[in-house]
């Protein structure tokens, strides 16, 4: 796992954008994992301006999302497709036939995730995914104690989660307790991973997902294990790192991603 700390949130979120866009230029093809939260949504303002100024090319790409609430239907303000919508999909020229989230409202979810792991797999997997990590140490929705082998499926939300997340519903009590997601091992499977962890909140989290044990009472720290994932963080987040000194030194220079040429 490499570590690259840049000074504040914007020069973090900068560096990630530049490495999705590189990406997208070297396979306009390319297969994204997408991620939501407050923690991308400068990082999909950035892609944006990328895209209107420097005529990044979104129109051959494909994208999977990380997950979706159960019960919520896709124009649901909360929904993490009207998200995406509204903060990248309707403001790139992506053919929004090529983006992909899990429907929440589905009659049969675990139908629903089986055929969302078959999308995957028909586009040929995915080549870089993106992802935040959560206050409990969950990527996706992947909450305490999820397999590492797992796939997409419904995860019942813990209270930690909930509290995070309820005051963006306009009735937090509404906010669902369950959600779709993309399991464990799905986003190990991912080609490349990188990864967004910015803010003092995080540096706790970031330590033992980075540092700490395998364990799956962090599935962050299931990262640990795979042989291309890039973690891009501020100062603050990275303040309870203890081989901080050692990660500033040594990726002083942004990292080279050849194989996308």
């Amino acid at each position: 796992m490499e570590v690259i700390i840049r000074p504040d949130k914007e020069k973090a979120t900068e560096l990630v954008a530049k490495l999705i866009a590189k990406a997208v230029r070297a396979r306009p093809s390319l297969v994204l994992g997408l991620a939501t939260g407050n923690t991308m949504e400068p990082l999909y303002s950035k892609l944006v301006e990328m895209h209107r100024k420097e005529k990044l090319d979104f129109s051959k790409c494909r994208t999977f999302n990380l997950d979706e609430y159960v019960g919520l239907e896709a124009d649901n303000r909360n929904s993490y497709r009207h998200y995406m919508d509204e903060h990248l999909f309707s403001r790139i020229n992506i053919d929004r036939r090529n983006t992909h989230l899990p429907s929440g409202t589905a009659k049969d979810l675990e139908k629903e995730c089986e055929k969302y792991e078959q999308k995957i797999k028909k586009c040929g997997g995915i080549d870089l995914q993106l992802l935040g990590i959560g206050r409990s140490g969950h990527i996706g929705f992947n909450e305490p104690l999820s397999a590492f082998f797992s796939r997409t499926r419904v995860k019942a939300l813990t209270p930690t989660t909930i509290a995070q997340n309820s005051p963006l519903f306009d009735r937090p009590e509404g906010m669902p307790k369950r959600a779709m997601t993309m399991g464990v091992g799905t986003i190990l499977e991912a080609k490349r991973i990188v990864t967004l962890v910015v803010g003092d909140s995080k540096a706790d989290i970031l330590a033992k997902a980075v540092e700490g044990p395998v364990t799956s009472m962090v599935s962050a720290s299931a990262l640990q294990l795979h042989p291309k994932c890039i973690v891009i963080t501020d100062a603050a987040a990275a303040a309870g790192l203890q081989g901080k000194d050692y990660y500033k030194w040594i990726f002083e220079n942004e990292p080279e991603w050849d194989e996308f040429r």
